[in-house]
């Protein structure tokens, strides 16, 4: 069968000759076009067609530009691999995009770092090249669209548009009710990223086997010395959270399948199994101590032992929900029948010693700094927690803080008074007082206060879960993700007030209908030229309209221009 494919028009004509006359609008508009056809021809099960598609994808230009753009402008670009070279300069870019081929291609060793975790542990990374890292991003543009299309629908890690929150709000949904399962399976995969079988993953992962397979051979040096590899996909590749989820899924999908063969689909639904997994960590639930022990337990290693894998002992166990458990930061506990979900005991303490420990490092700098340190670390962590019941957490947080930055007061002037220090640290504003600002002038001229902000003050608000069938490569589910897009950005960009700059900028009217915007008729953020055709998020090509309308312009394929006010 033959298999007809459309070129990549920006390599034909209007071919950029530098990096800085790239059209990054055509690049997203040619790879996302691209990446939807992988996804349906997916969901058709047509494999041969989806084979030919990724290797298109991935000898365009485009699909090259864009992966050399995102391993130069994310957080680790600056980190060299083993061969010390980095992509700092729009020549180094444009003459690493005709790097990336596959012909004569051979990865370098991974260089072998360790990070701190939270429970005093070293987590071991490995750091590809520049190139090596650009190959796995340009390789993951053709796997990510098949990944989305068979994932279990309840995984929530390293997917787009979900999060930790979403898995918080699903196991909400199975653990709330009087009527919900009482029993938990919480698993843990014993070094999951380490023990991943590469026999299993070059002959089940959808993707260009010769390259995968020189990925996990390709050994990584530490202390000077070179090791082999020979099992496992190695944390801090671009590719290797994908990978690891598509080693996972099935374990929902398949388990489901399982029970209702064995136990009849009307036994098995009765039983309330359901699974919740984020990354390698998930959680199972069930009406039966006895299904979990003797059906879903054996049955879960036997599926991770096909794949190199095994839960760990010490932390895999059996609880009622009444005794509570921890999950991505939060304590999952039933009081007198209601379910409350808290930040973990173990989870506040880490954060307050980060935060001590930033306080006690920083003693002789000027409190502005100070407090332009701590600001973004304490907002973060209260808006992780903003979706469950953290008011009592966020109070006591605050009181333990404001002691530390008292006495960080108190140490550099020992010979000043309490009454001195007080007004020269803590201030009144509004209705507060002892409130740890530092005077400044602002841009404008004016003199005002910059404050510590208040972990209580934050909002404690429902997170609304995203759909489980949401694919973000269907254009069916377009309106539904500028949808999932708008209501996140909301709370994101709650400081940035962007949506005020649209209101204002339209004269509080709907860009398609002209009729008045108001609370009672709410609104969609709309943009005029969709994101799965390359379009950005830049205000200038963001609208509101009407909810109905909305509807309108995206079943009607209506255009929309930028209102301008005269």
């Amino acid at each position: 069968m033959r298999v007809s494919v459309r070129k990549d028009r920006s390599a034909l004509s209007h071919a950029p000759d530098n990096w800085h006359a790239v059209d990054w609008r055509r690049v997203e508009r040619n790879v996302r076009g691209m990446q939807i056809r992988i996804a349906k021809a997916t969901r058709d099960g047509d494999w041969r067609r989806v084979k030919a598609l990724q290797r298109m994808l991935t000898r365009t230009l485009s699909a090259k530009l864009y992966a050399v753009r995102r391993v130069t402008q994310n957080q680790g670009a600056r980190t060299a691999g083993v061969d010390r070279e980095l992509w700092d300069s729009p020549e180094s870019r444009w003459a690493a995009v005709g790097r990336l081929k596959r012909r004569g291609y051979k990865p370098l060793p991974l260089r072998r770092v360790f990070i701190p975790k939270a429970n005093g542990k070293e987590r071991p990374l490995g750091i590809p090249t520049m190139r090596d890292r650009a190959m796995q991003a340009l390789y993951l543009l053709a796997l990510e669209p098949v990944a989305e299309s068979t994932s279990d629908p309840n995984s929530y890690g390293f997917r787009r548009n979900r999060s930790t929150a979403d898995a918080m709000s699903q196991l909400f949904v199975s653990l709330s009710q009087k009527g919900s399962a009482q029993w938990l399976l919480e698993a843990d995969i014993k070094g999951c990223f380490d023990w991943i079988n590469h026999d299993w993953l070059v002959a089940h992962v959808p993707m260009d086997r010769g390259i995968l397979r020189k990925w996990l051979k390709a050994g990584l040096i530490y202390k000077g010395q070179l090791q082999a590899t020979e099992a496992g996909t190695p944390q801090g590749g671009i590719i290797s959270p994908t990978l690891a989820n598509v080693t996972l899924n099935g374990l929902e999908r398949e388990l489901i399948e399982h029970l209702g063969a064995k136990l009849g689909i009307a036994k098995a639904k009765k039983l309330k199994v359901n699974v919740v997994r984020y990354a390698d960590d998930f959680v199972i639930t069930s009406d039966s101590r006895e299904v979990l022990e003797q059906e879903v337990r054996p049955w879960v290693e036997a599926f991770l032992a096909v794949r190199g894998l095994r839960l760990s002992e010490e932390k895999t166990r059996i609880i009622h929900i009444d005794t509570g458990f921890d999950f991505l930061g939060w304590n999952f506990r039933k009081y007198s029948g209601k379910l409350l979900i808290k930040p973990s005991k173990k989870n506040v303490q880490a954060f307050y010693r980060k935060v001590a420990e930033t306080i006690s490092r920083n003693k002789t700098v000027r409190q502005q700094d100070l407090v332009q340190l701590l600001n973004p670390m304490l907002r973060g962590w209260a808006q992780y927690h903003s979706p469950v019941v953290a008011k009592q957490t966020y109070s006591r947080l605050d009181s333990l803080i404001f002691r530390r930055l008292w006495a960080w007061s108190m140490r550099r002037h020992p010979r000043k008074s309490v009454q001195w220090v007080r007004d020269k640290y803590f201030h009144s504003t509004g209705t507060r007082n002892w409130v740890f600002a530092a005077p400044i002038v602002w841009k404008d001229g004016s003199k005002g206060l910059f404050e510590l902000y208040q972990v209580s003050s934050t909002t404690i608000k429902r997170h609304k879960k995203v759909k489980g069938d949401y694919n973000p490569f269907d254009p069916n589910w377009e309106p539904y993700g500028e949808q999932l897009r708008q209501g996140r950005m909301w709370e994101s960009m709650r400081y940035r007030k962007q949506w005020v700059t649209l209101y204002m900028s339209q004269g509080g009217n709907c860009a398609h209908c002209g009729s008045a915007l108001m609370d009672e008729t709410g609104w969609h953020d709309h943009h005029l030229e969709y994101r799965m055709h390359g379009g950005s998020d830049a205000l200038s090509n963001r609208v509101l309209l009407h909810p109905h309308c909305h509807q309108q312009v995206h079943d009607g394929k209506l255009a929309v221009t930028k209102p301008v006010l005269s």
